[in-house]
Formats: structure tokens, sequence, C-alpha cells
């Protein structure tokens, strides 16, 4: 016997899934990396730069921003002086340390402990010897694919290749330096918190920079020393490396870290 339409019971209905404004599914884990690897590769950068990057809408990428701000591992970059513009400036994010431990994995604290017992038993020349060895290693496996001859091009082929290989490297210009330069940026260093006790391995990229790129290169600061990105100094005319220019490591965080965007 059918039943009457008035004894039926409505089916339940299952609630809509919570959606972004970008009609991605709420708290999606991989759009969220992807905004952390993006600010650690371009910061300091504004949820309108992320958005066109990522093809999302601002507001979208403000609700992960304003997630990961929470979190802690990004942190709104402080730009200094305002430059006189009227208006309120637009948010500009980097990552935290919070952040480069979060995109560097869970071995940064065994790779301490062995650089640790490498010092106890062969004193701070055997860390400065794994650190050269490490990074000729590293100019020997760059070197055949940077084949470009103009300094700015070589600097772009290197940081392709440091991008390869985790450091959310890019080149920046410099804006009116008496030397034609640009700045070699990475975002992120997958060996931050071993630098931080063991300058041996900042002091051997560098040099490994400056025989990559055939120039003088100096740095003007490191995550490990606290700033934001590692910046080196890149030359765009030759001005080739001496045991007198070698590249001299820097750990100050303020003054010029980068180029104009």
């Amino acid at each position: 016997m059918p039943t009457s339409t008035t004894d039926r019971t409505p089916a339940p209905v299952e609630p809509p899934a919570r959606v972004a404004l970008d009609g991605a599914p709420e708290a999606d884990g991989t759009t969220r990396r992807r905004v952390l690897e993006l600010v650690a590769g371009e910061g300091p950068v504004t949820a309108g730069e992320l958005a066109d990057r990522l093809g999302l809408t601002p507001a979208a990428v403000r609700r992960h921003l304003a997630c990961l701000e929470d979190d802690g591992t990004i942190a709104v970059h402080d730009a200094g002086p305002a430059s006189g513009r009227r208006g309120r400036p637009a948010r500009r994010y980097v990552v935290s340390a919070r952040g480069q431990s979060d995109l560097a994995g869970g071995y940064s604290e065994l790779a301490a402990q062995v650089m640790r017992y490498l010092r106890e038993t062969g004193g701070t020349d055997a860390v400065a010897r794994f650190a050269a060895d490490r990074y000729d290693a590293v100019v020997a496996r760059y070197a055949p694919r940077l084949t470009a001859t103009d300094p700015q091009e070589r600097a772009e082929q290197l940081a392709g290749l440091l991008s390869a290989d985790g450091y959310a490297a890019s080149v920046r210009p410099v804006a009116g330096p008496l030397l034609p330069t640009v700045q070699l940026c990475q975002g992120h260093c997958p060996v931050q918190h071993v630098a931080e006790e063991f300058g041996e391995l900042c002091e051997a990229e560098a040099r490994a920079f400056s025989e990559l790129l055939g120039t003088h290169v100096q740095r003007l600061a490191t995550i490990a020393g606290g700033a934001h990105a590692c910046v080196t100094n890149v030359p765009t005319v030759s001005v080739h490396a001496t045991p007198q220019n070698l590249p001299t490591p820097a750990h100050r965080t303020s003054g010029t870290q980068e180029g104009t965007r």
C-alpha cells in the first residue's frame, strides 16, 4: 500500500560544504602550503600579488594568510618608515623562523648533532672542510648547467637551480647602485637551523656563488642571521673574484636587503 505524501519523512539534508571565496573547500591545506611557499619565494609580498600568482581572489588569499599568520609561520614585513605616499600601505608578508622550520622538515636537529660531533672530534677546521667539500659538490653539479655569459642571466639560471633544490630563489633588480647590481634572494634555507650555529656553511655557499658566477659577490643578509631571506649582491658587470675580494658573509638583518619590486 503506497504511503501517503503526508506520512513521508523528509530525507535529511546534508549541510553544504563550507566553501572559500575562491570556490575551494575551506581549510585547503594544499593551497595554504602553496601560499607559504610563494611567500618564501616572493616575499615581502602582498595578498594581491599572491592572488595573481595563484589565480584566486585577494579575499581568499587573505584568509589563508590570516591562518598562516595566526600559526606563526608568516609575519608582516616591517618596511621601515613610510615612503610618503598617501593611504595605508598594503601589508607585505614574509616567512617567519617557524615557517622556515615547517618548510625544512624534521631533520635539522639530527644534522646539527652530527655537525657538533664533527666539531668536537675534528675541531673547527673539520667543519670548515666539510662545508667547503659540500659546496664544491654543488659547484660541480651546477656549473655545467650555467650556460649564460651575461652576468644577470647567469644569476637567474643559478636562482632556478637553487629553487629546484628547495631554496625558493629569485633575482631582483637594485635601483641606483654605483655598480650595476642584482640581488640573488633565497626565501628558504633548508639548513637554516644548522647554519645558525655553523656559519661555515654560509661562508662556503657565498664562495660557491662567486665561483659559479665568475664575479665577486657580497652577502647582505642571511636567514640564519635573522633576516627573512638570504640576500647576495651580484654585480652585472664582471668583477672577478680574487683572494683579496672573496665574498664576506654578513649577518646583518637591517638596511637594504633586496631590490625594488
